[in-house]
């Protein structure tokens, strides 16, 4: 699978483990981060991460700041993008299974290498569960991005 990951300066302390994770299960992996600690402006980040996915230069991202809030905001005002923050296992896997999220959003200054990892393996391992119930809960999202509406019923 490509996977682009995309970080900010604070999330420099784990992005060597996650890049290193994705190698080592063998995925091609597009570094569009940065590797200073200078501060940076996540949005930067949270868009190269979300084009390269509307582009079909990844099927998946990761993306990383401080806390995981900031580009995960971010990235969900990007069309086709569904991402969320998971520090923990079942999220991280339960997130693509059921809603299809395709951007695993982690915090830097929250997770240490060990835990990132285990969430990299949760999140590129699982795959979408085409089921009546997920394909719908999806196809809403998708109208909600489509229209800028909520849905009323």
């Amino acid at each position: 699978m490509r996977v682009a990951v995309g970080n900010d300066h604070a999330g420099l302390p784990i992005k060597a483990a996650v890049i290193d994770e994705l190698q080592n299960l063998g995925h091609e992996v597009s570094d569009l981060g940065v590797n200073e600690t200078k501060s940076v402006d996540f949005p930067d980040f949270a868009g190269r991460v979300g084009r390269a996915l509307q582009e079909g230069e990844a099927e998946r991202g990761i993306l990383i700041c401080g806390s995981g809030v900031g580009v995960c905001i971010a990235a969900n005002k990007l069309r086709g993008v569904r991402a969320s923050i998971a520090h923990d296992t079942y999220s991280a896997h339960q997130g693509v299974e059921h809603d299809g999220m395709n951007v695993l959003c982690l915090g830097g200054r929250i997770i240490g290498e060990a835990v990132a990892r285990e969430l990299v393996r949760a999140f590129v391992n699982a795959h979408f569960q085409e089921e009546a119930r997920f394909i719908r809960r999806v196809d809403k999202i998708n109208l909600m991005e489509a229209t800028g509406s909520a849905i009323t019923s």
